[in-house]
């Protein structure tokens, strides 16, 4: 007796599924400018690639004689697929169904997908569009009971921030668990006038006198300056290239090694701006990016973050198709002077490539922590002390260029100095406890004062030191391990590279 009945019952689920919410509900998400769940999983992972898991699981609805009448499909789709022929996992909770709230979810899809990227080695991507909370208030009167809160699979969440890489797409507007699961993540991503991020929504603040729009309450603008989530995008294709992007220089899970990739830019390349391109004139600033540019592979920088913590870059890249991690100091914000906010995004920084095994290219140009009393208030020196923390406990090869200026204990924080210093200086290198910029006067005030002509004595003391601080005194006595023509600087970080993952590898 064939099971052709039973394979054609199996087909029309499959079919009830992929209605997801009905066509109406499906009108009006692509009427607010969304892709649906389905759409976003197609142009999300390789063509063809995505094999789901508990497609037919949902809610249906009997008649008398014990047939399917209806079917109401999960809110949760979640599968196994390919980015750049790489297994992953990718998820993606359907708005159309009870606008992704967890009152019409099955809890143990959640549960199985977390725990499927870690017990089997596999990046997660999570595209979020919802509550995914626990319904509304008139829940209550459904269920008659109310309960002790606690989240299906949190456990899970926790091992997968151990484990794999993990990436979270904002993709419509989220509160409480469904920002939640966000911010449990490696890397995160906001779509610009699309996405919002709340603990709770607009008339759950209005209560406490908060009248905001959901935008004004928790629009990327709030959230990629705060540090909350790590990047805004003009478009959920955008997004999707950024997912792609960011675990392309990452291992599947940690104990793994990530991949080289074919490169035809030069080693030994030289780039003649960089001769150039930092001012004499120590107040004058210049673009840090442009280096980045003109050291690392072409087309291989991906900066993260760039919005919140500014006076530091973090970005991954590649030299000789080999990932790196790159931390830079960004001059044009407070002169590259380390605030909580920076610090705490140098801190996370550096963990994830601890944690994921990517060697560390450090760009220096750090004039100290941020001082005065609105950078006391913020708690700098504890963040600052955070981050200077991560990097002494950094296990992975680490290379560092001072670039220009380093003073004071965050100057310190470019590399564990008691590890073998992989270090080189430009000439425009300055460093010191403390700049002599405004020291002058107090240090020399009674042999200035006593002079006859106090202006030329200034002067006359400025020039002394200038001589004294020369990067060249500093080298005589291997205070700084070697001084290099800035247009070699990639050869020797390519040099690096190719040394730093044969001890990985």
């Amino acid at each position: 007796m064939s099971w052709e009945k039973d394979i054609e019952e199996l087909h029309r689920r499959e079919a009830l599924a992929e209605k997801m919410g009905g066509e109406e509900k499906l009108a009006r998400q692509h009427g607010r400018g969304k892709l649906d769940a389905r759409e976003r999983l197609k142009r999300l992972v390789d063509a063809g690639s995505f094999r789901e898991i508990g497609k037919i699981a949902g809610r249906g609805t009997y008649d008398e004689n014990g047939d399917l009448a209806d079917f109401a499909a999960s809110n949760f789709i979640f599968g196994r697929a390919d980015i750049d022929a790489r297994p992953v996992v990718a998820s993606a909770d359907d708005f159309t169904v009870r606008g992704g709230a967890a009152d019409a979810a099955l809890h143990r899809k959640f549960v199985q997908c977390e725990a499927m990227a870690h017990e089997l080695g596999l990046p997660l991507i999570r595209m979020i569009d919802g509550t995914g909370g626990g319904g509304s208030v008139k829940t209550l009167e459904t269920m008659g009971y109310t309960y002790v809160p606690m989240v299906p699979g949190w456990e899970h969440i926790v091992r997968n921030l151990d484990t794999v890489p993990v990436v979270a797409l904002a993709l419509g507007p989220t509160a409480g668990l469904g920002a939640a699961r966000i911010v449990a993540s490696h890397y995160s991503v906001m779509v610009r006038g699309v996405s919002q991020l709340f603990a709770a929504g607009p008339a759950v603040a209005a209560a406490i006198g908060d009248d905001l729009t959901k935008e004004e309450l928790g629009g990327s603008d709030i959230h990629t300056r705060n540090g909350v989530v790590d990047d805004e995008v003009a478009s959920e294709d955008e997004a999707f290239t950024a997912a792609r992007r960011f675990l392309s220089y990452l291992p599947s899970s940690t104990g793994k090694l990530a991949a080289r990739t074919a490169n035809d830019d030069p080693v030994d390349r030289r780039e003649e701006e960089l001769l150039s391109i930092v001012p004499h004139e120590a107040k004058q600033v210049y673009s840090m990016r442009r280096i980045i540019e003109a050291l690392f592979d072409r087309g291989s920088v991906f900066e993260m973050g760039r919005r919140w913590g500014q006076a530091a870059i973090t970005a991954f890249a590649r030299l000789d198709g080999w990932p790196v991690a790159v931390l830079a100091s960004d001059p044009s914000f407070l002169g590259g002077s380390w605030e909580a906010r920076t610090s705490e995004k140098a801190e996370r920084f550096v963990k994830l490539a601890e944690q994921f095994r990517l060697p560390v290219v450090h760009l220096v140009d750090n004039p100290g922590f941020m001082i005065g009393g609105e950078a006391e208030r913020a708690g700098t020196i504890r963040y600052g002390v955070n981050a200077m923390n991560a990097i002494y406990k950094a296990t992975i090869p680490w290379a560092s260029i001072v670039i220009r200026r380093a003073y004071g204990i965050a100057g310190s924080a470019m590399s564990n100095a008691e590890r073998f210093q992989y270090r080189f200086a430009w000439p425009s290198g300055d460093w010191g406890s403390l700049p002599i910029e405004g020291g002058i006067e107090v240090a020399y005030k009674s042999e200035i004062e006593a002079s006859d002509d106090p202006a030329a004595k200034l002067e006359d003391i400025r020039d002394r030191l200038n001589k004294v601080r020369s990067p060249f005194r500093t080298a005589e006595h291997f205070g700084v391990e070697d001084i290099i023509d800035p247009r070699d600087t990639r050869p020797r970080l390519c040099e690096f590279a190719d040394l730093a993952w044969r001890k990985l590898g």
